[in-house]
């Protein structure tokens, strides 16, 4: 107001009531500080249940003049006073039996070494899948409890399946960010909603919203190693073009050592929280040619899969991470086929697959250890907690019970016969692949335990090897720990460790409780027979429900076989499983089943598996497969028939909110301009080497290419290169079928039929062809859709190698759609076929 101004003694006054709400103002847990407060060089820990924390008081002084005040900075928030440094490492797909520490025989030193310098988990479990388990390690709940009740790609619009990790589930980097560590993500990245997983964002979902600073990797279930989709916090990056020996197995591992290395020159204080998380061994199994060489030169698998079985279990009886009265599970032979009865391509053909997959298993925990080693050259290795979790799940039976040379094959129902198979033999395992190997190998590798990947109720798709060192805190090196634990547990001890309470309130949001238990009281060799205390645990994935509770198992059998991924769902799956009940404490392996002898213990455990369901947002339950890839779910994609570009080059672009042709009619539409001399180069593309399409100029000449699957490529071509000036191509295709609204009613009769594309040049035809098959249901989920460039691979490597960048210029390309639409005739036959079928039942 006119004529205020403000007295020292008003400025006093102001200055006392800041001190006194500073003094009100303080928090509930004791912090610790160093240095005196308000210099330049103090530290602080913070309170942890709110975060982020308040401001803190200044506490220096104001006068009216500089002079006359004294300054004081905010103090650096650390972690709690002996806090280590945190390298959490899971690796991916990987069985029980596979590497050396649990009795296989690829060799993992890395995994062996931290093994001998800490302790050796039996009985730890993940979830049976990807995403879930990534889920629940990073936010200590259950996977249904933060929308992760299966891997992004199948989620459904209910609370437990929509693959939201909310606001309310704050992750471990979130917590351990605020409390004064720098955190960063390496690898793959599989808790991204696929709607959110574009350039467009939004980002709270990606690893720099949750709470960590640094990514480097790949979003989404798998990749190519030689050619992913890769990005750089939010930047997609392609450092694979151009060098042909690159591999981002070996390339995530100098980034990691880069950025712990360049942490330490600017703070050797500074604590770090690594999450490293490769793509290995996920399919595809793309391993280097020497390492392919060492592991092929061992001739680990040449005796076959019901052999190696033998060997396993007897490395594991002599290390002792398994009891000594622990039974071998009998080989499933209405299933699988016995090594003995297969031919000589055969053999030949699944031998490679082995050795390429060993090959990528020893060569993925080869770089772990260059990461392991960098922590030891920094002079870090003493305080430092290295989990090492061995896989995500159980080995993957997703390949087929033949293999096959590109996992797309699979996700599309089509098993290779070995004789086709062949053609790829000397390619495994390079960019020429994407190689799954054949399914008798994931149960091998599984050993000593029943089923694999996707199967929750039985320890073959969830017990996973781990093993744990932190030289400054644990002293019983090379000891065993036998206690049962859930992936969930890992978060609790982590706070543990670090002595930060788990927060109650994080932006102003109340936290869901962490559900884990902490695991750190096994640290101690005291504890080492202690009883676990995490006695209870429910499981489900894919429908198939299994509860663990105080050293007993309730296991479904499942009905459906994982390599199965297209087919009939199963309708009724609270009703649909015969289940079985395992004394574990005594029946290590799952191997007898005793609950015609304790009817009383299968209602109790029947009745609190259900009640952990309801707790837990498992509800409703969902045994379908292939039906839930093509699910409606949102995507910036979605309700669009007509998609415009403007012709700017723009790459990358995932499924999610790109225009799907697949199941239906449309129309592509690009308006060109050719410059004096011809141009040449991708105009779109979707897809790439493994299934996808093409609309390029080739020596000018136009073209459009379908590559089905890598199985067949079907061209429509020009006849003329193309003269300069303005140009307009058309690429029409009319589908043949009734498309994805057949899945409505249990039908798969409308997906991957055929259809008749005419291609014109300037209104003028120049091609026809008619497909008798298209893509059912995916293209490869590493690749982007693509306008003005290439990235990821090339539809048809005859032709062209990325990025292929079009030299003329792109005026609009327009993308038109037209799904088929049921008529009520077909509507009715569609439903009388499913009351049919139901009837046959």
């Amino acid at each position: 107001m006119p004529g205020y101004r403000i007295t020292p003694a008003l400025a006093g006054f102001v200055l006392a009531i800041a001190g006194l709400v500073a003094v009100i103002d303080k928090p509930a847990v004791a912090q610790q500080t160093t240095g005196v407060p308000g210099s330049p060089e103090a530290t602080t820990t913070i309170d942890g249940r709110y975060l982020p924390p308040p401001a803190q008081p200044f506490r220096g002084q104001i006068g009216l003049n500089a002079d006359q005040s004294k300054p004081a900075w905010p103090m650096r928030v650390v972690p709690p006073k002996g806090a280590p440094n945190i390298l959490l490492i899971m690796t991916d797909d990987v069985g029980f039996g596979a590497p050396s520490t649990f009795g296989g025989v690829i060799p993992t030193p890395t995994l062996d070494r931290i093994a001998n310098d800490g302790l050796r988990y039996t009985n730890f479990h993940s979830t049976a899948l990807c995403s879930p388990t990534r889920a629940a390690l990073i936010t200590g709940r259950n996977h249904h409890s933060v929308g992760f009740g299966v891997v992004s790609e199948q989620s459904t619009g209910f609370p437990g399946y929509n693959s939201v990790i909310e606001r309310d589930s704050a992750t471990i980097g979130r917590i351990l960010l605020e409390n004064g560590y720098r955190t960063s993500w390496f690898g793959k990245e599989h808790n991204t909603p696929t709607y959110q997983a574009s350039q467009a964002g939004p980002f709270d979902q990606w690893p720099i919203g949750m709470g960590f600073e640094y990514f480097y990797g790949f979003i989404g279930g798998d990749t190519s190693q030689w050619t992913p989709n890769l990005f750089r916090n939010t930047t997609a990056i392609y450092p694979y073009i151009g060098h042909p020996e690159w591999n981002l197995i070996t390339a995530m591992a100098d980034e990691a050592i880069h950025w712990m290395n360049q942490l330490n020159d600017i703070d050797p204080t500074m604590p770090f929280f690594l999450y490293y998380v490769p793509g290995g061994t996920h399919a595809p199994h793309h391993a280097t040619p020497e390492w392919i060489k060492r592991i092929s030169d061992m001739h680990l698998f040449d005796k076959g899969w019901n052999a190696l079985r033998d060997e396993i279990f007897a490395n594991q009886k002599r290390l002792g991470v398994i009891p000594a009265d622990a039974r071998l599970t009998p080989w499933p032979d209405a299933l699988l086929k016995r090594w003995d009865t297969l031919n000589d391509d055969e053999k030949k053909l699944f031998i490679r697959q082995a050795d390429v997959y060993g090959a990528y298993l020893a060569y993925t925990d080869h770089e772990i250890g260059r990461v392991v080693q960098a922590v030891q050259d920094l002079g870090k290795l003493d305080n430092t907690l290295i989990i090492y979790i061995s896989g995500d799940n159980g080995a993957s039976a997703e390949g087929t019970p033949n293999g096959t040379p590109s996992e797309n094959l699979a996700f599309n129902g089509i098993d290779l016969p070995v004789a086709e198979q062949m053609k790829w033999y000397d390619a495994w395992g390079t960019n020429q692949t994407y190689n799954h190997f054949a399914v008798p190998w994931a149960w091998a590798f599984d050993t000593p335990y029943k089923w694999t990947k996707q199967i929750a109720s039985f320890f073959g798709g969830t017990r996973q090897g781990m093993a744990i060192s932190w030289p400054a805190r644990i002293t019983d090196k090379g000891g065993i720990r036998w206690q049962f634990h859930h992936v969930i547990d890992i978060v609790p001890t982590l706070l543990e460790v670090t002595g930060i309470p788990a927060p109650v309130m994080v932006d102003g949001i109340a936290q869901k409780p962490i559900e884990g238990v902490s695991l750190a009281y096994t640290f101690d060799k005291a504890n080492a027979d202690a009883a676990t205390n995490h006695p209870t645990q429910y499981f489900e994935m894919l429908g198939v429900q299994g509860l663990y509770d105080d050293g007993w198992m309730l296991s479904a059998v499942p009905t459906r076989a994982p390599w199965e991924l297209v087919g009939k769902a199963i309708e009724n799956p609270a009703s649909a499983f015969r289940f079985e009940l395992y004394d574990v404490r005594h029946d290590w392996t799952q191997y007898t089943d005793v609950a015609a002898q304790n009817p009383a213990r299968m209602r109790a455990m029947t009745d609190l598996m259900f009640a952990e369901f309801a707790k837990h947002q498992v509800l409703p339950l969902d045994a379908s497969v292939a039906t839930r890839l093509v699910a409606p779910r949102p995507r910036l994609a979605a309700g669009r028939d007509v998609f415009t570009y403007s012709g700017e080059t723009v790459t990358g672009i995932p499924t999610g909110a790109a225009p799907s042709l697949l199941n239906t009619s449309y129309t592509i539409t690009a308006e060109i301009d050719v410059p004096p001399g011809g141009a040449e180069g991708m105009i779109v593309t979707d897809g790439g080497r493994f299934g996808g399409y093409g609309l390029y100029l080739l020596k000018g000449k136009p073209v459009f290419l379908w590559n089905l699957l890598d199985l067949k490529r079907v061209r429509w071509e020009g006849p003329d290169a193309l003269s300069p000036g303005k140009h307009m191509l058309e690429y029409d295709f009319k589908y043949d079928g009734l498309g994805f609204a057949t899945l409505a009613f249990n039908d798969i009769s409308g997906i991957g039929r055929g259809g008749t594309g005419v291609f014109r040049v300037d209104g003028k035809e120049v091609a026809r062809q008619t497909l008798e098959r298209t893509i059912p249901l995916l293209l490869p989920i590493d690749e982007t859709f693509d306008v003005g460039a290439d990235t990821g691979t090339p539809v048809d490597d005859g032709d062209y190698q990325v990025p292929f960048r079009f030299t003329g210029t792109i005026d609009k390309l327009t993308i038109t759609l037209d799904p088929p639409r049921l008529t009520p005739e077909d509507r009715k036959k569609l439903m009388d076929a499913a009351a049919s079928a139901q009837d046959a039942k």
